[in-house]
């Protein structure tokens, strides 16, 4: 099995440090907003690889973070003028019905920052030990990147060159502007947490250490997330449990490519940020897994309706293949499996393994026309395969026929509900609110906020 490292800039013959065990960290979601189509990406990237390295027989124990304190928590919380814990845990409860929705299976551990602080402290104090991180007379520990002599191996970065193009907060209290902060002192009023330098909380970096090393071990075989994490977040995680631990931090690093839309980057100030529950009111969930499986895991997505409309004609090729047969498991030419595997053996090439599906899709279309008593072992073999990458699991008839009710409400009807939504939010009762755009959704009604209020669209699956 070959896979792309991000650290070394090839394909490697991937061999786990312990034979038929992979331990595997995910980068998770800060809980602070609804998670977005490019958090999906990721959640169906590592979701596919999770799924087929066992499907191969690896023992696979996935770690996949969630970060429940962060400026952007705090800064949501007080905007909304709720409790921090009752954000993160509203936030965490529609991540995890989204990404079911997607078919994303839950990973074995998902450790959240707040219940690391003990392990995250030990990890300054042993970095201050050492001489790589040092308490500011602001109440900030900061670590010290010149005294680690591999920063920037894995984005391939010069640390002179940092200084005008990497996101460095400039403080008088650091001994160097490329020092970045690993314990933050709390401001009056914020959540905090006791520590040898004060009351604070960690910063967002020494989180994934602390929570990847204590979960898998000083080292381990695979660290995933998306594009934007590889500097400063994979940076700094590596310079961090490197220098704390003196072992190597990760032998694989995995990254999933971009999510554009209409060829543009993603950005709410451009107006084309969609997040998953929004995308999933107008279409179908596996209709937008499909289209995260179709390119290679590290190419971009473009997320545009075209897009979504060929993936949904390609799932329908698969069903009205699979329409009308009961499968059975049964003897099939051995050289689909193993086309197959010699796809997602290279670096999880799905892109080619759905064009070994789609061979084996156009033989059953003959067996059931030539052959009829060859089609229920190739349906079954189309629908195994497929299960690999989370696929085909509906009935036929279920998908095929999806999307063709009615809309049931009147304008008024829905202008109301909109009203009582933002009622609702004005109360702060998020969850009622939360309530009303499920229900408009489950009518094919999709709400779209902006400065200037609510707009509403009908869309089919």
């Amino acid at each position: 099995m070959q896979i792309y490292n991000t650290l070394t800039r090839r394909k490697e013959t991937f061999t786990p440090l312990d034979a038929g065990r992979v331990r595997m960290y995910v980068c998770g979601i800060t809980v602070y907003d609804y998670c977005h189509i490019g958090h999906a990406r990721v959640m169906v990237a590592f979701d596919m690889i999770t799924r087929y390295l066992r499907w191969r027989g690896f023992e696979v124990d996935y770690v996949r973070n969630i970060t429940d304190i962060d400026d952007k928590i705090l800064k949501r919380a007080e905007e909304n003028g709720e409790p921090i814990a009752a954000l993160t845990e509203r936030m965490i409860d529609a991540m995890h019905e989204d990404e079911g929705r997607l078919g994303v299976l839950r990973p074995d551990r998902e450790p959240r920052a707040t219940a690391h602080v003990d392990d995250i402290v030990a990890m300054v104090q042993r970095l201050i030990d050492k001489g790589y991180a040092y308490p500011a007379a602001n109440g900030d520990v900061y670590y010290r990147v010149r005294r680690f002599e591999g920063y920037g191996k894995l984005s391939n970065r010069d640390l002179d060159d940092m200084r005008s193009g990497a996101r460095i907060e400039v403080e008088v209290a650091k001994e160097d502007p490329l020092d970045f902060v690993l314990w933050k002192a709390a401001k009056p009023g914020e959540e905090s947490w006791p520590s040898p330098w004060g009351e604070g909380r960690p910063g967002w970096h020494i989180e994934c250490s602390a929570m990847s090393t204590c979960c898998l071990g000083d080292t381990f075989d695979i660290h995933g997330g998306g594009p934007d994490l590889v500097f400063p977040h994979h940076e700094n995680e590596i310079a961090q449990s490197e220098a704390a631990t003196g072992q190597a931090y990760v032998n694989t690093w995995m990254h999933a490519g971009a999510v554009r839309v209409d060829h543009e980057k993603m950005s709410k100030s451009l107006g084309n940020f969609f997040t998953i529950r929004e995308v999933l009111q107008a279409h179908a969930p596996e209709v937008v897994r499909y289209l995260l499986l179709a390119s290679h895991y590290r190419s971009p997505i473009n997320y545009a309706p075209d897009a979504l409309g060929e993936a949904r004609r390609s799932l329908e090729r698969f069903y009205n293949a699979l329409q009308g047969v009961t499968p059975v498991e049964g003897d099939v030419d051995a050289h689909y499996r193993e086309r197959f595997v010699a796809a997602m053996d290279d670096d999880f090439n799905t892109a080619e393994a759905l064009a070994v599906l789609f061979d084996l899709a156009r033989e059953l279309n003959r067996a059931k026309q030539e052959a009829p008593e060859r089609a229920p072992a190739l349906a079954y073999e189309l629908i195994s395969l497929g299960g690999v990458l989370g696929l085909f699991g509906q009935a036929p008839a279920d998908f095929l026929q999806a999307g063709a009710g009615q809309l049931s409400m009147t304008e008024e009807e829905i202008e109301a509900r909109i009203e009582a939504r933002a009622q609702a939010k004005k109360a702060k009762d998020f969850a009622a609110a939360d309530g009303i755009r499920d229900e408009l959704a489950a009518q094919g009604i999709v709400l779209k906020d902006s400065r200037e209020g609510t707009t509403w669209v009908v869309e089919g699956g």
